[in-house]
């Protein structure tokens, strides 16, 4: 059978086109040097799969920051305020990822979300009802003929028109549906260049499909791809979805001209009943999405076997191609780059390009390699602990509440803390310069001793303390100097986990994660940051909060594991953090702050399946691990970008004391929603964008600070940046802070 992956990771084996990118914006090598780089990549990802023996490969799979945008870019869509900065067409795109302040202008970036289910985040398009969608750009192109010149026959990927215009932002009077016509003829004009060049397949991805579809949806699809596909010519096209099944359309979709449709059956639960209950048509190719492009456990063969055996009951051999779920944009690179991992245990795992390895070996039928998997299945060491399996199994219903309640608690907690109005804080992390990394890599490799790593980090933080007194901030934090990642850092210090050195995968722009690999059952063995948060509160007499990650985002933001429920694993991790909260507050630490940055990331695509199938046991959890804490003791949590306007009531009964949200992208559109609910919780919209590195005027954040106040109660309003500091470099850092808190004075002056 033939073969087919949907996307490839784009960051480069080392993350090549991250440091040239990062290089690039700090002015330290030229837009072609940085050009070349991305050239070199993208011939690495398609010799890589052709030698593979992959045999539908796609082109246009890469982008510098994020496919949407680079959309956007191709059909005009980019707002005027981009435009008008005169910059090069790579800075404007650049500008309107990350934002830009320089001699040009100063603007922010554009709102960013997350990519349905995944920890990879897309631009917005953002559509005014003056915007004259065309084709301007040429990147499909240039990309289809770069890999023909490399001798590799590509599809060419496109983000199909009616996912970009459902996830686009529309800031006038006008709807997806107003634009729909203009937008279907640039993408046909594009569909034209490409077979005049040569192109023979185009893929075009709609994971929207995938989600709840009412019929005014289904109306604009059937709409926008009748008039695709009556003008498609000699050009073959794959409608590509993937992250769930396409349920609520795939009756329409298989009656349509597609000669090819890609569907998930990892994450789509009902797509094989689908397929079985109304068919497939024949001389259509069915992409079957069979080897999951977002986890990293091997494939177990025979299940895969099980399953291809009942499509082929329906779809005829020859309109048959194995395919990824998803791109495998969202796996790291290579074992190959994993030195240190056990044989035993690295035998278990397959990163993208070893996912190539299972395409074929599937697509072969070769005995000996199932023979070799079956056996593989029946060895996975190390993985079940009873004690932790016990102890779950004894949690109470009564451990998922806390008392007394909400109200009674902020009413405690005002009293004792004496805050100000509008207390200004931060989210958690403080720039991690060249030496606090260093610092770490020494510690690990045994360049350094225990108490130097500890002498070095006490300083650290003691500056970090003293800065943020300097600034004015109300309640501090340590700075987290100690941690390489807000989850990779907690799951080195529980068991059941096994971590990678190179494993790499995009989160957003040129942000990369290293997820770790939930191997087992998770406990916790000691305390993890109780001596970091101590010693900071010995330095100050303002309160510092107790930093955590919670088990929500833990889960999220690592593999997790297949052979037990995700509710499972979920409260092993919430039982270790909930031995940790009570430790930080035995010794001395008022505030603690169980950060769930990526409580949405595995909210079911469709609704009718949220609490079912997640919050139901997503928020116990969060309760679970801050239920056991006296009522002097402030909760916070905070959230990253994504889309929660939703799901505040769910939000709201995690009966923290204080939630602090990204806002300042999607122009504090949660306020909203959170009026409308009758928000209970303190709360914290970030009124600065992080992710760029512009500095926030005074002026902005009182504007910032005036709207919230109008849809949000005084007594309840923190101040705050959107996010962790990390990422951000020292001295924008402290301006943008200083700013923050001059604003917070302003406004609680006046």
């Amino acid at each position: 059978m033939k073969t087919s992956v949907i996307g490839f990771p784009r960051i480069g084996r080392n993350r090549e086109l991250k440091f040239a990118s990062e290089k690039y914006f700090s002015g330290k090598i030229s837009e072609a040097e940085l050009q070349e780089t991305a050239r070199m990549q993208r011939e690495f990802n398609l010799t890589t799969q052709k030698h593979a023996g992959i045999d539908l490969i796609s082109s246009n799979d890469f982008s510098f920051y994020d496919n949407v945008l680079d959309t956007a870019f191709l059909f005009n869509v980019v707002p005027a305020r981009y435009k008008d900065l005169g910059l090069s067409t790579l800075d404007t795109y650049f500008a309107a990822a990350r934002g830009y302040q320089g001699d040009k202008g100063n603007v922010k970036a554009l709102a960013m979300k997350k990519w349905f289910n995944t920890n990879y985040h897309y631009i917005v398009p953002e559509i005014d009802d003056d915007t004259n969608i065309e084709l301007v750009g040429t990147k499909p192109i240039d990309e289809y003929l770069e890999a023909k010149n490399l001798g590799v026959e590509t599809k060419v990927l496109l983000i199909g028109p009616f996912t970009f215009l459902k996830l686009a932002r529309f800031t006038g009077s006008k709807t997806a549906e107003d634009f729909a016509e203009t937008l279907t003829s640039a993408y046909i004009t594009l569909l034209g260049k490409l077979a005049s060049e040569g192109a023979k397949n185009i893929q075009l991805d709609e994971p929207y499909l995938v989600r709840d579809l009412n019929e005014k949806d289904i109306t604009l699809f059937e709409s926008i791809y009748t008039q695709i596909l009556a003008a498609k010519g000699d050009l073959k096209i794959l409608l590509q979805t993937y992250f769930g099944d396409i349920r609520d359309i795939y009756e329409k979709v298989i009656s349509l001209p597609f000669d090819a449709i890609g569907i998930d059956f990892v994450e789509g639960r009902k797509s094989l009943e689908l397929v079985k209950t109304y068919g497939f048509p024949k001389g259509k190719l069915l992409l079957a999405g069979l080897v999951n492009g977002k986890n990293i456990w091997r494939n177990n063969y025979a299940e895969t076997n099980k399953k291809i055996a009942e499509l082929q009951n329906v779809v005829s051999d020859e309109d048959f191609v194995l395919s990824t779920s998803c791109s495998l944009l969202h796996v790291p690179y290579t074992l190959a780059s994993e030195t240190k991992l056990p044989e035993n245990y690295k035998a278990h795992f397959a990163f993208a390009e070893e996912k190539l390895t299972e395409l074929k070996e599937i697509a072969s039928q070769s005995q000996d390699a199932l023979e070799k998997n079956t056996v593989l299945f029946k060895n996975r060491p190390d993985v079940f602990d009873t004690k932790v399996q016990d102890r779950v199994a004894s949690i109470k219903e009564s451990d998922y509440t806390r008392l007394p309640a909400f109200e009674e608690r902020e009413k405690i907690q005002k009293e004792l803390l004496q805050l100000p109005l509008f207390p200004t804080t931060t989210i958690g992390s403080f720039p991690q310069t060249d030496d606090v990394r260093k610092n770490r890599k020494d510690f690990k490799t045994g360049a350094i001793t225990e108490e130097q790593y500890v002498a070095f980090n006490e300083n650290k933080i003691r500056a970090c303390i003293e800065n943020q007194e300097e600034i004015g901030l109300d309640v501090l934090v340590h700075g987290e100097f100690e941690r390489n990642d807000m989850v990779e850092y907690f799951g080195e210090h529980l068991s059941g986990y096994v971590f990678t050195e190179k494993a790499w995968v995009l989160s957003y722009g040129t942000r990369c994660v290293k997820p770790p690999i939930i191997w087992g059952d998770v406990s916790r063995q000691e305390a993890i940051t109780v001596k970091w948060s101590v010693f900071a509160q010995s330095c100050t007499k303002k309160p510092v909060k107790g930093m955590l990650t919670g088990p929500v985002t833990i889960l999220n933001w690592s593999f997790p594991r297949e052979d037990i429920s995700l509710q499972e694993s979920t409260l092993q991790i919430a039982l270790a953090i909930r031995d940790e909260v009570l430790d930080l507050e035995k010794n001395g630490i008022g505030i603690i702050q169980i950060d769930e940055a990526a409580l949405r990331e595995k909210l079911p695509l469709r609704k009718s399946d949220w609490y079912s199938e997640y919050l139901d046991w997503a928020i116990p959890a969060f309760r679970l691990v801050h239920s056991g804490v006296s009522p002097k003791t402030q909760i916070h949590t905070h959230m990253c970008y994504s889309e929660f306007t939703d799901i505040i009531p769910a939000i709201d009964s995690m009966d923290a004391d204080v939630i602090t949200f990204e806002a300042s992208r999607s122009d504090l559109l949660i306020l909203d929603a959170l009026k409308e609910n009758h928000f209970k919780t303190e709360v914290g919209p970030g009124v600065y964008d992080i992710h760029s590195p512009r500095v926030p005027s005074v002026d902005e954040l009182v504007g910032q600070l005036t709207k919230i106040r109008a849809k949000t109660e005084d007594s309840k309003l923190w101040v705050n940046p959107d996010c962790g500091l990390k990422t951000r470099g020292e001295t924008e850092t402290n301006a943008s802070l200083r700013n923050l808190v001059t604003a917070a004075k302003i406004i609680r002056e006046a």
